[in-house]
């Protein structure tokens, strides 16, 4: 929720891109889109006094967007928008500096991604207390994301009937609304079953909970932001020392299939991508490893 004052600023900046830019009405409602997203993860951050805010809050958003599986070409969208509304804030003399002026599209771009061990996915998967309500949720959503390789927009839409455990596979809906069967192990239909027949029926809020199998306690889906914080509280009491966000599973779970020796179209299908050249990025991470331990063992590294 977007308080008073920062709405003010954001219809005003609005009405500028309509009245003095010329923009349509399509394209001020995809800046107001944009915005909103930003200006409500500055809110939940406790930063809403705007000449508070600095590069390092905006990188920090993007960088959270980004490992949620936001695309580089949305990215720039956002970071342009942004980009306007703080320009715009600072020619008005409603900030004192841009924090947004020096930033540049690098920050939308992707990195090598971070890719867990055996060992500190196992740790992780171990970390909620099972014998509460939420924690019980909460293992079944870590358990799902490694072993299906999900994006979290996936894992956030999945209805009861997405699940076919009798032939261990589950229905995903994927980017541009394409169907595809993932397989899943059976760690996660144990603890996913668990959930469902434990748990679930509590949250439930039978006009909001349209049989979204993971619910908040309002009974309605969880948000992006609301999985990001979750599984940051996890990999944070796991003491998990790199980087990690609910992404980081995605990747752990196609680099450790093609370590395993699993075929990279087969991956390919698994994870959803269109194009084989997406899922390459992961026999990337696999060929830096090898290049690793030919430097670090080899007599001639």
């Amino acid at each position: 929720m977007i308080s008073n004052e920062l709405n003010q600023f954001v219809q005003e900046y609005l009405a500028y891109l309509k009245l003095e830019k010329n923009l349509s009405e399509q394209s001020v409602a995809s800046y107001y889109s944009d915005l909103k997203k930003f200006l409500i993860f500055i809110e939940e951050e406790k930063h809403s006094d705007l000449n508070n805010i600095t590069s390092k809050i905006i990188s920090k958003y993007f960088e959270i967007m980004r490992d949620l599986g936001l695309s580089s070409s949305t990215s720039a969208r956002y970071l342009s928008s942004v980009k306007g509304f703080f320009k715009y804030l600072n020619s008005q003399d409603y900030i004192e500096k841009d924090p947004a002026e020096i930033l540049s599209a690098r920050i939308t771009e992707r990195k090598l991604p971070t890719v867990l061990s055996f060992t500190e996915i196992d740790k992780l998967l171990q970390t909620p207390n099972v014998e509460e309500k939420l924690g019980l949720r909460d293992k079944a959503i870590l358990e799902l994301f490694y072993s299906c390789g999900l994006r979290v927009s996936e894992l956030i839409n999945l209805k009861i009937s997405d699940l076919y455990f009798n032939d261990e596979v589950i229905r995903v809906l994927g980017k541009g609304s394409k169907q595809r069967i993932v397989p899943i192990g059976s760690s996660a239909v144990y603890w996913v079953t668990e959930y469902i027949q434990k748990v679930r029926f509590s949250l439930e809020k039978k006009m909001k909970s349209e049989n979204i199998i993971f619910l908040n306690v309002r009974g309605t889906k969880l948000s992006r932001m609301g999985i990001w914080k979750i599984v940051n509280r996890y990999a944070q009491e796991a003491e998990i020392s790199r980087e990690f966000h609910p992404h980081t599973f995605r990747h752990s779970f196609a680099t450790h299939l093609l370590e395993g020796g699993a075929d990279l179209r087969a991956v390919q299908e698994m994870l959803g991508h269109a194009d084989i050249s997406t899922t390459q990025i992961y026999t990337h991470i696999d060929r830096d490893f090898i290049k690793q331990m030919h430097r670090d063992f080899h007599p001639r590294g």
